[in-house]
């Protein structure tokens, strides 16, 4: 197993995540653009000491994607387990990242394992294939994001418990950045301050807010000794927007903390 990663628990997510699989419950995380969901899942599967089967779900990502294929090998037609035929077998933890991206036949294939059959079926190989007791269905996605094509129906929500993430406390957050890039605390506390500040400055007009990982990307550019406002540009400002004005107004807010 891989070495557990760092996490900063802020309500009560860790007890539920274990209710959930100990009752064999799937789970969706809600919440927006680096908030910390697949880093929380990443931490989970350390924790319980399961394999952890990872999804980055897209427009083009169907079920077979999923489930698998047969593939010429040698010259002979062999098959091929998808991401979830494998973690099936595993008893591993799947995380679907994004779900509500992709096609609507990957929500049909998982509608059968979200239920009390935990259970899929295979057509392509005739194969029935029913989820161990250590198996655990995650489901992410942005809600901030979704229009009404993409948005997760009432029946597939209603498949899941959930938990909603936003951006931690300023305190905490200032910890993560502290613990995941090495910096000072008074730096740290700074990019938090200039993130908090975007994130109530919605004049500015962006279309998304500065994530916790955006900020600790700045505080690795600062820690490998390049100049504050310059990390700020490139990891916080130039991520979020093309807009020259608006650019020049968040650098000029940079500006004010460095």
């Amino acid at each position: 197993m891989n070495p557990t990663p760092f996490y900063q628990e802020i309500q009560d997510e860790v007890v539920v995540f274990e209710k959930a699989w100990h009752n064999q419950l799937p789970l969706m995380l809600k919440g927006p653009t680096g908030c910390g969901k697949s880093r929380f899942v990443e931490y989970m599967a350390a924790r319980l000491q399961r394999p952890l089967v990872t999804v980055a779900c897209h427009d083009d990502t169907g079920a077979t994607d999923l489930l698998g294929r047969y593939i010429l090998q040698g010259g002979e037609t062999i098959w091929q387990d998808g991401p979830l035929s494998r973690a099936l077998r595993q008893g591993a933890i799947l995380y679907l990242d994004e779900v509500a991206e992709a096609r609507p036949d990957v929500l049909v294939v998982i509608h059968p394992l979200s239920d009390f059959r935990r259970t899929i079926f295979i057509d392509r190989h005739n194969e029935e294939l029913k989820a161990p007791p250590e198996f655990m269905l995650v489901v992410s996605f942005n809600p901030g994001y979704q229009n009404v094509l993409k948005d997760l129906k009432p029946s597939t929500r209603q498949r899941f418990i959930g938990l909603q993430f936003q951006y931690p406390p300023a305190e905490i957050e200032v910890e993560i950045i502290v613990q995941e890039s090495g910096i000072d605390s008074k730096t740290a506390a700074k990019l938090v301050k200039l993130g908090g500040q975007l994130r109530a400055a919605h004049s500015l007009g962006l279309s998304d807010s500065p994530s916790t990982r955006l900020l600790v990307d700045a505080a690795l550019l600062i820690r490998s000794d390049l100049y504050a406002r310059q990390a700020c540009n490139v990891a916080i400002v130039q991520p979020l927007t093309d807009d020259l004005e608006i650019a020049q107004t968040m650098n000029d807010m940079a500006a004010l903390l460095f």
